[in-house]
């Protein structure tokens, strides 16, 4: 093989779900393409990277310091959902079915993958509680082991907000399923359907 070709192939398959047969066959459709095209997609590749951040209220991805769904006022302000990541804030989005405000955590607490809770946005969910104005948090957070540790610390960290209401999705989602790979269907299912918490347990 080509050491050029072998070189965008390895780079392809580095990128999550695309093995090396898929990189070849994504290399071969490169080289197809129109010069124009090519730079196109590598500038845009290389702004993305060079350009984007994280929004400094929820967490969301945005090309601004406040993402348009946190600037938007048509959105419910007494509402939050917390998310694990910025895919499954898309996921919800896509349902056209929640109308309030995120909070994207940046993963969930995992001890065997040397994820603490202070390596996620906890305390940004804590400092927008603590402004006033939410009512209900809404956790949404995928049904694993590590995503029930997650919840259950969550849980004593928002036992503080006295007037709070805390609910959970419902799980029709399936205990393992990560939330970005489940339809939308489910998702909205899952919203409508959302139980409150016992607070106490």
């Amino acid at each position: 093989m080509s050491r050029l070709l072998d070189n965008i192939v390895s780079e392809l398959n580095r990128l999550p779900g695309v093995g090396r047969r898929t990189a070849l066959r994504l290399a071969m459709h490169i080289l197809k393409m129109e010069s124009e095209d090519v730079a196109a997609m590598t500038q845009s590749i290389d702004d993305f990277r060079t350009h984007i951040c994280h929004c400094a209220r929820c967490g969301n991805l945005s090309d601004t310091e406040v993402c348009e769904i946190c600037s938007d006022d048509r959105r419910d302000k007494t509402t939050l959902c917390v998310v694990e990541q910025v895919s499954d804030l898309l996921s919800i989005e896509k349902t056209h079915q929640y109308r309030g405000l995120y909070c994207v955590l940046g993963g969930v607490i995992s001890p065997m993958q040397g994820v603490a809770p202070s390596d996620l946005r906890i305390d940004l969910l804590l400092d927008r509680i603590a402004l006033g104005g939410i009512k209900e948090v809404i956790i949404a957070i995928s049904a694993s082991v590590e995503g029930e540790t997650t919840l259950f610390y969550l849980m004593n960290c928002l036992k503080r907000f006295e007037n709070l209401k805390v609910t959970t999705i419902a799980r029709g989602i399936g205990f393992g399923d990560e939330l970005e790979y489940v339809d939308e269907h489910t998702i909205t299912q899952a919203l409508i359907n959302r139980r409150e918490i016992d607070r106490n347990r």
